[in-house]
């Protein structure tokens, strides 16, 4: 068994990874549930939401040209703000990955049961979660190709959609479907009033979790920090062409009154207003192949966070062993073991405990956005104004406090008044539990520290605790 991770995954791996990462089924389905919240208004929502993970790139992409790792914030956030930062986030993020696998799992299953009914549910969603295991465990290079042809995939039904969307506009599909007057004949462009927007906020924020992903695989090809600068300095485009674009068309397309628009989702809803043959089975293509990327995606970055503890002695030392072909196996394996029973746990008791485990990761990408922007203003403020990396953060530190500032105030915006109150209660308690183990974890950190210290001075006789005030003061 090797300890070091490989270099397998090429440029065009990394470049259509970071174009297609945030790419899942939260857009081409969830979508439809922003939509109905705001109505037009949506679109403020979305700005909003992709203004903040430009924001947050920026920040983790100043952090991770200079030093590129597989564990990207979760190391930073360890040596920028402490060991058990680095351990509460790391395993907090690594819990989201995980419950990711059964959600899309059970999504794969469910369209392929659709077309096979003989088949069992579960049937297929363990098939689904043995493949895409089986492309995580032979080598980086397995999962890069396969995540690169789902990315394409994704990304060329995006375009074909933007393509018929600007042809509905301008009224290829008669007058009826041209032009934006569905923006504000409705009931005008907020129908629901302003205050929908912060909870379709809420929705679409979640939406683009994924995005960090590059810098964790860019650590795994020949030039991390090139990638990490490409994937950074393009996510602007990227966001706002996939999402702000093909939302656009869709509520130009959609009336808000169409009765199908939650249960078909954003995308068929618009088709079928439409009238494209085949819509159903297209999409259902396209939501298949988003799903098997994102939970190709979820096993690939579960198990790299897992490698990352496991190298920190944050998590067992087997995991942070690797095979002849440079792949951590067990964190593979562990990863994929515990998303699968949550996936039986779906099916013996739907409405208890796989609800009930789903809404404790419910407001992690917050908790990682939020790390991410205070990791970087402390690593800024250490380091100074030299530029360390290959991007530097716009607007320091008066953009970093905004992030900082405006995710708290949408945390205490679903404690108080959206519908999300169960998720948000659900990850506080996971979130002071992991922090409390992480705080003990960190506390014997510094002791073994402060031990091995000792030892390579060669100081036996030195006080303890006055050994112990350095070695924190050092930290």
């Amino acid at each position: 068994m090797e300890s070091q991770l490989g270099q397998g995954l090429k440029p065009r791996h990394v470049t259509m990874l970071s174009i297609a990462g945030a790419i899942g089924a939260g857009l081409f389905v969830g979508s439809a549930t922003a939509i109905k919240l705001a109505g037009p208004a949506v679109l403020v929502a979305y700005v909003c939401a992709a203004l903040l993970v430009v924001l947050v790139m920026r920040m983790l992409g100043e952090m991770a040209t200079a030093n590129p790792d597989s564990g990207s914030f979760s190391t930073y956030a360890d040596r920028a703000i402490g060991h058990w930062a680095g351990f509460s986030i790391g395993w907090l993020y690594w819990w989201f990955w995980v419950l990711v696998i059964p959600v899309e799992a059970t999504a794969a299953a469910s369209i392929l049961n659709s077309w096979v009914p003989g088949v069992p549910l579960w049937v297929f969603a363990l098939l689904v979660t043995i493949a895409l295991t089986a492309t995580n465990l032979f080598s980086v290079k397995n999962y890069g190709e396969f995540e690169y042809w789902f990315a394409l995939l994704k990304v060329a039904a995006i375009i074909l959609f933007i393509a018929v969307g600007a042809m509905a506009f301008t009224g290829v599909f008669g007058s009826e479907h041209a032009g934006a007057s569905n923006l504000w004949s409705q009931g005008g462009f907020a129908p629901n009033g302003l205050g929908a927007i912060p909870a379709a906020l809420l929705t679409t924020m979640f939406s683009f979790m994924g995005t960090e992903i590059v810098t964790i695989a860019a650590s795994e090809s020949n030039n991390p920090a090139g990638q990490i600068r490409k994937a950074t300095n393009s996510v602007i485009w990227r966001l706002g062409l996939f999402y702000i674009v093909s939302i656009f068309f869709i509520v130009c397309i959609v009336p808000l009154s169409y009765p199908g628009l939650l249960e078909e989702g954003s995308f068929l809803a618009a088709l079928n207003v439409l009238n494209i043959p085949g819509a159903k089975f297209i999409v259902d293509l396209v939501i298949l192949v988003a799903v098997a990327s994102c939970m190709n995606s979820a096993l690939y970055t579960a198990s790299r966070m897992m490698y990352s503890l496991a190298g920190r002695g944050d998590a067992p030392k087997i995991f942070a062993r690797t095979s002849k072909a440079n792949v951590p196996v067990a964190a593979v394996l562990i990863s994929t073991l515990i998303g699968f029973a949550a996936v039986v746990g779906n099916y013996l008791m739907p409405d208890k405990l796989f609800t009930m485990l789903l809404a404790t990761s419910g407001a992690v990408a917050l908790l990682v956005y939020l790390c991410i922007a205070v990791t970087q203003l402390i690593t800024r403020r250490r380091v100074g104004d030299r530029r360390q990396g290959l991007v530097k953060m716009w607007g320091y530190p008066y953009l970093t406090w905004a992030v900082i500032i405006f995710i708290p105030a949408v945390l205490i915006y679903m404690a108080v008044w959206s519908d999300m109150k169960v998720e948000l209660y659900s990850t506080a308690v996971l979130t002071v539990i992991v922090v409390a183990i992480g705080v003990y974890v960190g506390r014997k950190h510094k002791v073994t520290t402060f031990t091995q210290a000792q030892a390579e001075l060669h100081l036996p006789g030195a006080d303890e605790s006055e050994g112990k005030d350095k070695v924190l003061d050092r930290d």
